[in-house]
């Protein structure tokens, strides 16, 4: 096993000294994606211990040209994403303990899989599941690190519990679009500028050189040749609900839980978001799938064979589906 890590070993911020460590983690990905993919396979060559990942949804044909993991065969197939990345990753390095989950992520699913959990990769395709996952790693005290990609932008920032400030004081500070692959696109190296840094970062984490950590938020945008560290320290709020003095972690809540419910007779889910929707805003990012339409209450679009609408108060009309687990991936394409 010297051998396959000799190259890694040579470098002297890890040494045979990071190396050990490396082999004693436990690191989880949320999401088994273009990000969780391929995070996951660098992780595994560098000889993580343990590696847990977790995802929802299937291989589709869509998925080929910037998710590594995955072939024709498991698109064919149907497999769920991390069934195939589990048995790519174990033909990499058997050495490595991987446990693959078939799950919707909430508070109370992943609640128990984060323990003895070092470190948490964000690979996740919407925000719903971030902001939960922001509190509920809070209040575990387990650093990860977020990253995002659409088009041909990025962006990652590494969150330590009570030291540097959490998503929520992020997106305070330094807004993001909801845009998505679905609606604008996505192109491979996008995904893998992402994944350079986040993986970085874990290893220094891993091997508990915290002096080196990225202190910033990375932007990028590869096609128009732009690259920003910005400063956040002074992001984080004293009252903030998942960081702050007296935290109350309010995504862990059942109330802030995007729910859902098949209407009866109708061939539609209803999915309700426990937030207001600027339909303006939304309906600006859904102009490029389809024709939008709509009033001062709700707008809708025609996507595929579905039909959404969008409510003023966080509802969403699927038609089309009475499938829960199809509605909302529908949901998270289009809205992020």
């Amino acid at each position: 096993m010297t051998d396959r890590y000799s190259r890694q070993i040579l470098f002297k911020p890890i040494g045979e000294k990071g190396q050990k460590k490396i082999r004693g983690k436990h690191v989880l990905i949320l999401g088994c994606g273009a990000l969780g993919t391929a995070n996951a396979e660098n992780l595994v060559r560098a000889g993580i211990g343990k590696l847990t990942i977790i995802d929802r949804d299937y291989v589709e044909l869509s998925n080929l040209h910037r998710q590594h993991l995955f072939t024709e065969k498991d698109v064919m197939n149907q497999v769920p994403k991390v069934i195939a990345a589990k048995s790519k990753l174990q033909e990499i390095n058997s050495d490595v303990i991987i446990a693959a989950h078939i799950l919707e992520a909430d508070a109370v699913t992943l609640a128990p899989l984060l323990d003895n959990v070092d470190l948490v990769i964000d690979a996740t395709d919407n925000f719903d599941t971030r902001f939960m996952m922001n509190d509920l790693l809070q209040k575990r005290q387990i650093p990860w690190i977020y990253g995002s990609c659409v088009s041909s932008t990025g962006m990652s920032y590494t969150i330590l519990p009570r030291q540097t400030p959490c998503l929520k004081c992020l997106l305070n500070t330094a807004p993001v679009s909801g845009a998505t692959c679905d609606s604008v696109g996505i192109i491979s190296p996008a995904v893998q500028m992402v994944v350079a840094h986040q993986t970085t970062e874990a290893l220094k984490l891993l091997v508990e050189d915290v002096q080196a950590l990225r202190s910033k938020l990375l932007m990028f945008d590869l096609w128009t040749n732009q690259y920003q560290m910005i400063d956040i320290e002074k992001a984080r709020k004293s009252e903030c609900p998942a960081c702050g003095i007296n935290p109350t972690y309010p995504y862990l809540t059942y109330e802030s839980v995007t729910k859902t419910e098949i209407l009866c007779g109708r061939n539609t889910v209803q999915i309700r978001a426990n937030r207001q929707v600027e339909l303006a805003e939304l309906a600006s990012h859904l102009e490029n799938i389809g024709q939008v339409k709509g009033n001062d209450y709700l707008l809708s679009i025609d996507y595929k064979t579905y039909r959404l609408v969008f409510f003023q108060d966080g509802r969403t009309l699927v038609h089309g589906t009475d499938s829960i687990e199809k509605a909302k991936r529908i949901y998270y394409q289009l809205t992020g």
